[in-house]
């Protein structure tokens, strides 16, 4: 029996995202796999993602029938095994036969061929435990089992619990557990009919009047998609970019995948753009994606900016851990420490007090990340302010209302959107990613 190509394409994205760091969701995405058929993509996405959501889970299940530490195991086999046990416990309408003999093959296919007794030993054991997996439903104990049934690290978890409290942490892990939804922005209401008719069904965003949310049919498929002409984007990461307002000289200091660019530009069209990003590969992707004639695009470290100019806003949208984002990007959670947030710290805070400085005065600056983590959010801002006190920080609430005055703000519950004087989403208080926001005004 041949192995499908959703199951070859999941384990070699799995590999890869194994051994090199990459991301599961760029790879699915990728030109690569542009050729698979829809439902051999759609399964071939529900594996990766499933595998990456749920490891520690499905490690902790291996390990019990194992021979061997799957510690030991080589990445090819501990890969293989993994897509069967996700298969076997998540999947009702996946034949266990095939879940077993795709994955024994899989192993033979990547030349690991005097493992397969092991495999098909430890697969049949996991085919007839099926009940032994662990459900996330259950109530948990201490913090390490809440972990644990939700697929988290522990430390993770204590913090969240620590920063937000046992049942927003408890929201945050199951959120994380499922598939996201897809939300679009709509520049033009027009669209919404267009894509009607190419059988996406769509919804009101539930944060934003602008936003809708895929139901069903595949927005990539659409022509409007291909022209550009609508964008896939979580509510909270087109939230934070209408916070930076309205203005005549617009900096953007991260600027790829180039979202947040696009909302800048839409809702600007009169104003001096400048959008800056460090790598050059992604600042082509910015300029493709926002091809407005008002925006250039600089290929630049924006610690060391190539321009002589102010500028009346300032987004700095900061690389972070991302650990708001971890239904889409769940392994990072696998590959973030503790220890690697005080030099993601660093590298913020030397990206924000570079933007602070081309900020004139009575101009704004917002801050952002997609981080959780207090370290990259609250204790940046504060740190920068202490640096330079001709900053003040602005209270998110009235930039929050001045969004639903003008028409912008679905939500009219604005207090879960604050803490503090910034603005915090929360994924599962929030349907969103978790976003951090603040707004800087130079005095």
């Amino acid at each position: 029996m041949a192995i499908t190509p959703a199951r070859v394409a999941a384990f070699d994205i799995l590999l890869r995202v194994e051994q090199e760091d990459a991301y599961g969701s760029d790879l699915l995405h990728s030109s690569q796999y542009a050729g698979l058929s829809s439902a051999d993509h759609g399964l071939a996405t529900e594996l990766v993602m499933g595998v990456l959501r749920w490891r520690s889970l499905l490690d902790t299940t291996i390990a019990k029938v194992s021979s061997q530490a799957i510690q030991k195991l080589d990445p090819e086999v501990l890969t293989a095994l993994r897509l069967a046990a996700y298969q076997l416990a998540f999947l009702d309408r996946v034949p266990e036969r095939a879940a077993v003999h795709e994955s024994v093959e899989l192993v033979k296919r990547a030349r690991k061929r005097s493992a397969v007794p092991f495999a098909n030993a430890v697969l049949r054991k996991l085919a007839k435990g099926k009940s032994d997996f662990t459900s996330a439903g259950h109530e948990l104990g201490d913090i390490e089992d809440f972990g644990a049934a939700y697929a988290h690290p522990a430390w993770l978890v204590e913090r969240w619990v620590k920063e937000f409290g046992v049942d927003a942490a408890r929201a945050i892990c199951a959120y994380d557990q499922k598939i996201p939804e897809t939300s679009v922005r709509l520049d033009h209401l027009p669209l919404e009919e267009e894509l009607k008719q190419a059988n996406v069904v769509l919804e009101p965003g539930w944060l934003l009047i602008s936003s809708r949310r895929v139901l069903s049919g595949d927005i990539t498929q659409t022509r409007a998609y291909r022209e550009g002409k609508v964008h896939i984007q979580d509510e909270a990461s087109q939230l934070v970019a209408l916070l930076v307002g309205r203005g005549a000289s617009i900096l953007d200091c991260c600027a790829a995948p180039g979202g947040k660019s696009r909302i800048l530009a839409k809702r600007n069209p009169d104003a001096t753009i400048v959008g800056v990003e460090l790598h050059p590969h992604r600042a082509r992707l910015l300029r493709k994606l926002v091809p407005d004639e008002n925006v250039r695009v600089i290929a630049a470290d924006v610690r060391a900016l190539p321009v002589n100019a102010q500028f009346d806003r300032v987004l700095a949208d900061v690389p972070c851990s991302g650990t708001g984002t971890l239904a889409r990007n769940p392994e990072i959670k696998w590959r973030l420490k503790a220890e690697d947030l005080p030099e993601l710290q660093a590298r913020q805070l030397g990206i924000l007090s570079s933007a602070m400085t081309q900020v004139e005065a009575g101009g704004r600056l917002v801050y952002s990340s997609c981080s959780l983590e207090r370290e990259e959010n609250s204790e940046v801002v504060e740190r920068a302010i202490e640096e330079n006190p001709s900053f003040r920080v602005v209270d998110c609430r009235t930039e929050l209302e001045r969004l639903r005055t003008e028409g912008e703000l679905a939500l009219q519950d604005i207090d879960s959107l604050i803490s503090g004087p910034y603005l915090r989403t929360i994924p599962g208080i929030h349907a969103c990613d978790g976003f951090f926001a603040a707004i800087l005004e130079k005095q």
